[in-house]
């Protein structure tokens, strides 16, 4: 895992470029070499847009082995924020606990840190002391958005990725500007593509307009401030099951889901030689039969798993989000047919 002093060291190299790796969530984790001065514009616009200042104590509790980390700690030297450290895990808040509570402007986290962070009482009300807590690497779960809308201070969903040097947009998890839709930064736009994806153009970060693999929604609204376009995600193009000339948003399955089962599970697909692909459902645990009857009940006919297959793990990627193509082989690999 690489270190802080690892990253100053690529940071202040004379190439003036840095290597970071994707995440992984769709297949192998890829290189890729970026340049400082862009990672430099991502932090300013990020800092500028939350209002953080130098002097401003910032939390890195995400590896450096991925943009994320490397992104708190590049805000920090821009703006001249104070970097606390606590070793990546699923519970950052309890070192914070350890070392006397101290007080913290800025975080950001995964889904699943959060998530634990909530389930502790006193995790959970240092993690509501946060200023600006931003959430990132994965969707947030109806349950943990509910669960934050109380929190005294913003708290923010963040949408990018690694070509663009983390995040572009923000949409509000808590209080009355809660929404359910991202708000691209003033030097981003956006738009479709034909088959429904995100075009993000984003020339302060990446060179030329980025077409995402996400299938998105997009509205024009009007603030006191001027248009604004916005966007939401519907899922992944690669997470699209056609079973029957039936189009099945993997995501849209297992957010029906998660209400009703309470053990880690995963939708995931396989080709089958009479529907094209059908849907397959990962679950880490032995009854799969109480399972499939809760599917029955809950999903629309087409979208009910075809097979069910009990896993000792839902394979995850090392940022926490699920790993679709090991889940793929692994529903090929078990496969009835």
């Amino acid at each position: 895992m690489m270190t802080v002093n690892e990253f100053l060291k690529e940071w202040n190299h004379p190439s003036g470029k840095l290597l970071v790796h994707t995440s992984g969530s769709t297949g192998a984790p890829k290189p890729m070499w970026v340049e400082r001065r862009r990672m430099e514009e991502s932090a300013r616009i990020t800092c500028d847009f939350l209002g953080l200042k130098a002097g401003d104590t910032a939390l890195l509790c995400l590896p450096m082995d991925y943009i994320a980390g490397k992104m708190m700690v590049a805000r920090s030297l821009v703006r001249g924020m104070r970097l606390l450290r606590v070793a990546p895990s699923g519970h950052p808040m309890r070192e914070l606990i350890e070392k006397g509570m101290p007080e913290i402007d800025f975080a950001a986290m995964v889904p699943l840190q959060v998530y634990n962070s909530l389930r502790i009482p006193e995790e959970k009300e240092m993690l509501k002391q946060i200023r600006h807590l931003i959430i990132g690497g994965g969707a947030v779960d109806d349950h943990i958005a509910a669960e934050l809308q109380s929190f005294p201070h913003a708290v923010w969903s963040t949408y990018g990725m690694t070509e663009t040097l983390s995040h572009i947009a923000l949409r509000r998890l808590n209080g009355n500007q809660a929404s359910l839709w991202y708000t691209p930064f003033s030097s981003v736009s956006v738009s479709l593509h034909e088959n429904g994806c995100l075009i993000i153009d984003a020339p302060k970060v990446c060179d030329g307009p980025l077409v995402t693999n996400d299938i998105a929604e997009i509205r024009d609204i009007v603030t006191s401030g001027g248009p604004v376009r916005q966007f939401r995600i519907l899922g992944r193009k690669d997470n699209v099951v056609i079973c029957g000339g039936v189009k099945i948003q993997i995501e849209e399955v297992e957010k029906m889901l998660k209400g009703y089962i309470s053990v880690p599970f995963l939708i995931t697909k396989r080709a089958d030689e009479k529907f094209g692909e059908v849907v397959v459902m990962l679950v880490q645990s032995d009854a799969v039969n109480s399972i499939q009857s809760l599917c029955e009940r809950i999903l629309p006919k087409y979208w009910q798993p075809r097979e069910y297959v009990s896993v000792r793990e839902i394979p995850m990627t090392g940022t926490g989000k699920p790993a679709r193509k090991e889940a793929e082989q692994l529903a090929l690999n078990n496969s009835v047919s």
